[in-house]
């Protein structure tokens, strides 16, 4: 197969596929949020039992992310994609199985392994079918499903584990995660990448290590912006809820409705950062990521002092706009700047922060609370800390491409 037969058609049902699979394994990631109720009431867990549940797919995730993106640059996008596919429908499948804490944490453990390749693998994807131009508005496509899947997760949540339950519940999403493996296999059909690279005009790039890619400042510049963006994202998506209960005084069911709201801003945020990133001149990229993220500092320290909840859901809506184009922006770079013969890799690499900050965040809010008393004044400083760092990892990101990663 050659670049000429990747037409816009072929592109879009590919495109269609990967975010078919990534609302998928967000639907998995953001139901279990409400499972996890049900299940430490069958299993008889503790609050910090059902914390280790929910950490235990981040590590894993984690944990994938630089093997998996390595694997795509090995051995290929799609090998590493029905192979993440097929393992995560296992692992979510057996959940239904799950008798005692110690088996849930191996499954939610080995479930992240499993998802962990899919990002990286179908980022390669990405890279290899969608000319450099497009590759932003591909992306933003691809992370809206996080936003339309938490809209749709607690009312579906509701339903579900209502009628048929968490164990029936995950037996039905591991078999969907089945069907979507045998249409990725069936349809996602790929050029070769080195054809790619000379019918579009670039010179092929040699391959590069991971060692070698380490080495790479701009890697590091990536890692502690990825980590620092998703520390506020997954600081603010696990502990808003409790906040709200417990400082602001809402029920459950005012929380949710408020909470749609920021959400559908997110959809739009994400969305609509694609189109602005892909037309960007040189250096603006990084110059605008920085604004957002001083603006996203400001509009958490305005959170936390709110007068009322009004005002705070209103800072939220806003914030969610400017973490949800640096969310956008930072794998835009990858594909952007770096050769597509390594972007499984580098993405990663990249990603590895973003999901460490997954694991770790949310269980240093919680200590900073029990610490000061019920108080997240402190956490939403850490939070703002974090905004600040990643202002001066994007500013000090170096956009030319070193001798090594030339393309």
């Amino acid at each position: 197969m050659t670049m000429n037969s990747v037409t816009k058609k072929s592109r879009n049902l590919i495109l269609a596929l990967l975010f078919l699979g990534w609302s998928l394994g967000n639907l998995d990631r953001y139901i279990m949020n409400y499972a996890v109720v049900s299940i430490t009431g069958d299993l008889s867990l503790d609050a910090s039992s059902t914390g280790i549940i929910l950490s235990a797919f981040f590590l894993g995730y984690a944990i994938m992310q630089i093997p998996g993106g390595w694997l795509a640059d090995k051995f290929g996008a799609k090998r590493v994609l029905l192979m993440a596919v097929i393992m995560w429908s296992i692992f979510t499948g057996l959940t239904a199985v799950a008798w005692s804490l110690t088996a849930m944490i191996v499954i939610r453990f080995l479930f992240g392994i499993g998802e962990g390749g899919f990002q990286p693998a179908s980022s390669k994807i990405i890279a290899t079918i969608f000319p450099k131009e497009e590759r932003g508005r591909a992306m933003s496509i691809m992370l809206t499903s996080g936003g339309i899947v938490s809209l749709i997760v607690p009312l579906l949540a509701a339903y579900l584990l209502g009628t048929i339950g968490w164990r029936m519940m995950f037996i039905i999403i591991g078999a969907i995660g089945a069907i979507i493996a045998l249409l990725y296999w069936k349809y996602i059909k790929l050029p070769q990448e080195q054809a790619v690279q000379v019918e579009r005009g670039e010179n092929v790039s040699p391959k590069v290590s991971l060692k070698e890619l380490f080495k790479t400042p701009l890697m590091w510049n990536l890692i502690i912006a990825y980590f620092c963006i998703y520390a506020v994202n997954w600081g603010l998506v696990s502990w808003i809820p409790t906040y709200l209960q417990k400082n602001r005084g809402l029920d459950l069911m005012s929380i949710g409705w408020a909470q749609t709201i920021p959400a559908i801003t997110t959809i739009i945020g994400v969305y609509g950062s694609g189109f602005i990133i892909d037309k960007l001149p040189r250096g603006m990229d990084k110059i605008l990521g920085s604004i957002s993220c001083a603006v996203i500092g400001i509009l958490l320290y305005l959170m936390f002092t709110a007068k009322s909840v009004s005002l705070f859901i209103s800072y939220q809506t806003v914030v969610s706009i400017f973490i949800a184009f640096v969310i956008t922006l930072l794998p835009a770079i990858v594909l952007k700047k770096l050769p597509s013969s390594i972007t499984g890799s580098a993405m990663g690499v990249a990603n590895t922060g973003g999901q460490l900050a997954g694991f770790v965040t949310p269980m240093a809010i919680g200590f900073m609370v029990d610490a000061f008393n019920g108080s997240f004044d402190a956490a939403f400083w850490m939070l703002i800390g974090f905004a600040a760092i990643c202002i001066i990892s994007l500013l000090t990101l170096n956009d030319q491409k070193g001798k090594l990663l030339n393309s």
